[in-house]
């Protein structure tokens, strides 16, 4: 998102933008404690972070939902990065890159003691992009970078959030969930995208 780039002089500016974008609109998702995320979003796929050569090589195939969360304790994690944008600006600042994706990378060996299978985290942005950035922030040896390419996943969960007033287009809630065998066993959703108060990697370990 926006505020991942900005100076330290306009990071407040951008902060009231996407906070006000949360009065008078849905600031919750209508999932709840027991929904089957695979029910709740059906012939729903998400695409693993990849290289392009490695799309093509693959057909560039895409996973379904069961494929991630049958049988599985899974943790996951989204959020409103815009890729593009931070690309174009040459920095990986802000929210996204220094404390929700390291919240969570640097808990791994905790997540995985409590059983875990894995975690993951996904963003409205293509497989690629994605990939380059989970590259950047050393975080795919511990974390499964998905992409939610069309927005599909999270407008299914009712977990999308337009960010057009801040030039972003569609993009996600910032949220997490644990997720075991398909059902939601917690679910934290922040008030606005650019808060960073329970969607957390701690925030989530004292759920488990």
């Amino acid at each position: 998102m926006a505020s991942m780039v900005l100076k330290r002089s306009s990071y407040s500016g951008m902060r009231s933008m996407v906070g006000a974008l949360s009065t008078g609109l849905r600031s919750y998702a209508s999932l709840s404690v027991g929904t089957d995320i695979v029910s709740a979003a059906p012939d729903v796929s998400l695409q693993k972070a990849r290289s392009w050569d490695e799309g093509v090589s693959t057909k560039f195939s895409t996973t379904p939902l069961k494929d991630i969360f049958k049988d599985k304790k899974v943790v996951i994690f989204g959020l409103p990065v815009n890729l593009a944008f931070i690309t174009f600006q040459g920095a990986y600042t802000g929210v996204c890159s220094q404390q929700h994706v390291p919240s969570y990378k640097n808990n791994i060996d905790k997540f995985k003691a409590k059983g875990i299978d894995s975690v993951i985290c996904v963003a409205v942005n293509d497989p690629f992009a994605l990939n380059g950035w989970a590259e950047k922030l050393e975080a795919k040896d511990a974390i499964e970078f998905y992409g939610d390419f069309d927005g599909k996943f999270h407008k299914a969960l009712e977990l999308d959030k337009d960010l057009s007033v801040a030039l972003l287009g569609p993009r996600s809630q910032r949220w997490s969930a644990y997720v075991v065998d398909g059902k939601i066993k917690s679910l934290n959703v922040e008030e606005a995208p650019s808060d960073f108060k329970v969607s957390g990697g701690d925030v989530i370990l004292g759920q488990i």
